[in-house]
């Protein structure tokens, strides 16, 4: 597998993953009938760098990395990482993780956080806790889960050394 910055041509894979992950509505805030038009507005926004897992010619996952916030709290990352459902729990999500961790540096990133990690994505909370992020935060029914109803949602968090 390779990690690299995507491209145009990649626009309709990293779409393909996007409407799969949103239509559940069990892990991402973004509604479930989002357009392709949405879509290139929020994965691809001019503050954000957008890179894709590729294996043997295949998209496997995508993620973005952009400032949390603007001005004085740009030095803290966020991303947004989606699996494609195929290859879900075969390391793709930690590899871009890892990845992430590292573009991050490189851009002078101080710390990168995760505004709303969904609580009851276990195997995403435990991902994350094992590539050093923390717990700082619980929302109270932060999430309207499709299944489930109101769920708590965690705001996750890790220096960048």
């Amino acid at each position: 597998m390779t990690i690299r910055e995507a491209s145009a041509n990649d626009i309709d894979a990293i779409w393909e993953i996007f409407e799969n992950v949103v239509k559940g509505g069990d892990t991402y805030a973004f509604a479930p009938d989002t357009t392709k038009e949405e879509f290139l507005n929020i994965w691809f926004a001019p503050v954000m760098k957008t890179y894709v897992a590729e294996d043997d010619g295949r998209i496997i996952g995508s993620y973005f990395i952009k400032p949390n916030q603007p001005g004085l709290g740009a030095h803290i990352a966020n991303c947004g990482y989606m699996v494609h459902t195929d290859v879900r729990g075969k390391g793709t999500g930690r590899q871009m993780c890892e990845h992430s961790l590292i573009v991050a540096k490189q851009l002078g990133y101080k710390g990168m956080q995760y505004n709303i990690v969904v609580s009851t994505n276990i195997k995403a909370v435990e991902l994350w806790k094992k590539v050093g992020f923390r717990i700082i935060g619980t929302i109270p029914g932060g999430f309207k889960h499709l299944q489930l109803g109101y769920v708590d949602a965690y705001i996750m968090f890790r220096e960048i050394d």
